[in-house]
């Protein structure tokens, strides 16, 4: 099944993943560097004598030796965490036995990382009714290069729709079958923006130079449509 699917290169700088700002630890080596490159010759120094470690847990399907280290560079726990620490029915492009880095990618990816992000915690603040909340997220900016399974225009596939019920078990099992044969991940049309992209990939090494963007807070006033704030 999988042979059917079209395979597009990704080359893309700046894809865009926004997490809690709960999560976020500023960059330890921030004062130091002025540009990219500068932070990317200190980071490489550092990672050499860091004797730290990912705080993450194992699930089974998850080997130690895919995870980043700190040789990595800023962000390599983030990524760490999105594949170990996994919610026990999964998301769309992955199960409960192992986790996968989503993002958004392409045109106006922030509105369509935010868009994603807006269902969910709607969607928790409808199991009680009460809509009023502030959340704060920040975005994680980074690099993805390499070919990725494309979803993109097959209209119909289960695992694109919009209704989780159908769409999770569906893109659970299409992921395993591209992951268990060898495939990086899948580009996918978001199911909360239109035209937006996202993607999911499944495998650590492929997120790189990993960058924090803007703060995003999301307010709730009554309304299930929230205040969306940019900082």
């Amino acid at each position: 099944m999988t042979a059917s699917i079209p395979v597009s290169e990704i080359a893309e700088p700046s894809t865009v993943r926004l997490i809690s700002t709960a999560y976020i630890t500023e960059p330890a080596l921030s004062p130091l560097y002025d540009t990219d490159e500068e932070r990317q010759v200190l980071e490489a120094l550092e990672g050499r004598s860091s004797a730290r470690l990912a705080p993450v847990r194992m699930p089974p399907d998850v080997d130690p030796s895919e995870l980043l280290t700190p040789a990595a560079g800023f962000g390599y726990t983030y990524v760490n965490a999105a594949f170990c620490y996994v919610k026990p029915d999964g998301n769309r492009f992955n199960d409960g036995r192992r986790g996968a880095w989503y993002a958004a990618i392409g045109k106006d990816a922030a509105k369509t990382s935010q868009a994603e992000v807006i269902f969910h915690l709607t969607r928790e603040l409808d199991h009680v009714g009460i809509y009023d909340n502030i959340t704060a997220y920040r975005e994680l900016l980074a690099g993805i290069i390499g070919p990725f399974h494309d979803l993109r225009g097959m209209d119909g596939e289960p695992a694109l729709s919009p209704d989780i019920a159908t769409a999770y078990p569906a893109g659970q099992a299409l992921a395993r079958r591209i992951f268990e044969g060898g495939g990086n991940g899948v580009l996918y049309p978001s199911a909360r923006r239109r035209a937006g992209t996202c993607l999911a990939a499944f495998r650590p090494h492929l997120i790189q130079n990993i960058r924090l963007g803007e703060t995003i807070t999301f307010e709730w006033k009554g309304e299930r449509e929230p205040e969306v704030l940019a900082s």
